[in-house]
Formats: structure tokens, C-alpha cells, sequence
């Protein structure tokens, strides 16, 4: 993908604050000296069987990315891709979009439009439009060396997910991924942005490392963290120990892809690294605090209930090629 969008024509326009060149979460366009425009869209196939909860997931994913750049989501319109001619009932499709407003409405967030295609194959999300101070924006290319990384939810969905399409996961299991996948990461986006933070991107379809590489590059560091510190689903981490053939395709090439810059500890076992690069579906924040600043963020995160506030590593000196080190 970052091939295919080095191809596109250069962004010229001044007013675009954030566009293609850092791959950060969302384009940025300033309309004042005090207000920019921000945007997103986000939108996936079905990964749990029950309609309304699909939406409700779909919906706390597509408004993630606003949240990671620490500005406020105003209103998003529906995007659905569903059959026309009758192979599926139209009762799961509106319970799909019931789930969906529900959640926008948790989030204080109208949707008030959308666009429908014909697709075999259902598929929901949001196109997202909020706003942000210009001088606010929380970027992905701007972590500094020294600086404490935090992970506000386990890893482990993409494994879980998997399981559910193969009719291994268990309910309890079930039960846990769609609580942390329905979860809003909007109260932990309000307490990065009251303590102020150097950078942060949330960890969906390319894994913790995927994304953890993007934060690295774009901001010209090198990363240590602790793959013990990581927190994970214990289902998740019991079915990958109980069987390798539980992780998902795209976490194996999401795992094949992070080798080209991350440095595994020895000891790390086969599935501890597939972990850590096990495709996610609204995942949490992954934020990058000033050392300083760090015991205020976590006391933050915590009041704010983010699912977790865990420590996961720190940024190092500058290097272009943003390589990360996994300690066991």
C-alpha cells in the first residue's frame, strides 16, 4: 500500500496539515487559525455473527482514528456494502446499522447520511468528520527518544476472530474480544490530550509491531519494548499455544512484513512474536508520553477506564530506519 500511495501526485495545497506522506490516522485540513477539518473511513467484513454487535464494533472502529489524533469526531455517514436481491434478509442489515447508531450515539456522535452498494458480501463502517485545533493535533510522526510507550487494549482479536469463523473460539472468549473490540477509545484519547503526549496511532489490521514501525519511521527512532509487559487476551494467548494454525493469514504476513525492522529476542517464542503482530480489529491507542509526563498518563488512562495502561516500552535515539528491539 505504501508503494501504491508513493505513486499518487504530491499534496500542494498549505492548508493540508496531515496528508499521505506520514501515513498517519486521518487527513487534517485547516479551515482557521483555530479549527481544522479532520477525516477518516474505516469499514470491514464481519467478524462476529450477530448483526447488531458487528455494527456496534464496525462503529467504535471507524471513529478510532479521530480519537488517535486526539481531536473530536462531530457526525459520519453510514458506508454499506450489502446483496440486493434477497440472499440475505434486510432485518440483518438494519440491525447492523441500529448496532452502529447506538455506539455513535455513545460516542455523542449524529450519523446522518451514507452510501449503499450491491456486494455479496456485507460490509459496514463510517466515513468520520471532526475537528481539531491545528496546534493540537496528535500525530503519529512525532515521538521523541526517551519517551514511554502505552497500550490501552490487549492484543489477541485477530486470533480470537479467527477462531470464531472456525467455530474454535470459545463463548468466554467471544465474550472478551467484543467487549474490548466494542469499547470506545474516546475516554483515552481525553486524557492523553489533558496531559499532552509527543505521538499515538491505534493498532488495528497491521498488528502492534505494523503500526509501532509506522510510529518509528515516520518519526525518525528506534523503539525497545517488552513482550512480556504487552497485554493479551488470555484466550487468545491459550489457543496459539494450544495450536499455531489458530493465527489468522493476515497475521502471519503482518509478522513476515515486521521482520524487515524489528530485532526478536532470541528466547521469543514463535507465537509470542505472532502476538505481537496479530491483526487487530478497534484496537486501543498506542501512545508515545514523555517520560515525565508518564505517571500522570497513567493515573489518566486508568480514571478514564481504558481497558488497560500498560507500560510497554520506550522510544530510542534517532534512526531512520525505525528498528525495534522485542526483550522477552
Amino acid at each position: 500500500m505504501e508503494t501504491i500511495l508513493r505513486t499518487l501526485p504530491p499534496v500542494t495545497d498549505p492548508r493540508v496539515l496531515v496528508g499521505l506522506n506520514t501515513g498517519d490516522d486521518c487527513a487534517v485540513y485547516q479551515i482557521s487559525d483555530d479549527v481544522a477539518i479532520i477525516e477518516t473511513v474505516d469499514y470491514f467484513t464481519p467478524i462476529v455473527d450477530d448483526p447488531y454487535t458487528y455494527g456496534r464494533i464496525a462503529v467504535a472502529n471507524s471513529l478510532s482514528d479521530v480519537y488517535a489524533m486526539g481531536a473530536r469526531p462531530l457526525f459520519a455517514l453510514n458506508v454499506v456494502g450489502f446483496p440486493a436481491h434477497g440472499e440475505l434478509p434486510l432485518e440483518i442489515l438494519s440491525e447492523i446499522m441500529r448496532g452502529g447508531g447506538d455506539k455513535a450515539r455513545e460516542a455523542g456522535v449524529e450519523i446522518i447520511g451514507g452510501h449503499t452498494v450491491d456486494d455479496k458480501e456485507p460490509k459496514y463502517g463510517l466515513a468520520v468528520t471532526g475537528t481539531v485545533n491545528p496546534g493540537g493535533i496528535v500525530r503519529n510522526s512525532t515521538a521523541r527518544a526517551g519517551d514511554i510507550l502505552f497500550l490501552t487494549k490487549p492484543l489477541g482479536i485477530g486470533i480470537i476472530t479467527t477462531g470464531i469463523k472456525r467455530g474454535t473460539s470459545s463463548q468466554a472468549a467471544i465474550d472478551r474480544a467484543v467487549e474490548v473490540m466494542s469499547k470506545l477509545n474516546k475516554g483515552a484519547a481525553e486524557a492523553m490530550v489533558a496531559v499532552g503526549v509527543s505521538a499515538c496511532t491505534d493498532i488495528t489490521g497491521y498488528g502492534l509491531l505494523g503500526h509501532l514501525g509506522k510510529m518509528t519511521r515516520s518519526s525518525g527512532v528506534g523503539a525497545r519494548i517488552h513482550s512480556r509487559a504487552v497485554p493479551v487476551i488470555q484466550a487468545a494467548r491459550d489457543m496459539i499455544d494450544a495450536d499455531l494454525n489458530a493465527v489468522p493469514g493476515g497475521s502471519r504476513n503482518n509478522l513476515a512484513y515486521a521482520l524487515r525492522f524489528v530485532n526478536f529476542d532470541p528466547g521469543l517464542s514463535e507465537a509470542e512474536r505472532l502476538l505481537l503482530a496479530d491483526a487487530q480489529t478497534s484496537g486501543g491507542l498506542l501512545i508515545s508520553c514523555p517520560e515525565e509526563k508518564a505517571d500522570r498518563l497513567e493515573e489518566a488512562l486508568r480514571a478514564s477506564g481504558a481497558i488497560t495502561a500498560a507500560r510497554i516500552g520506550i522510544m530510542e535515539a534517532e534512526d531512520d530506519t525505525g528498528r525495534i528491539d522485542v526483550l522477552a
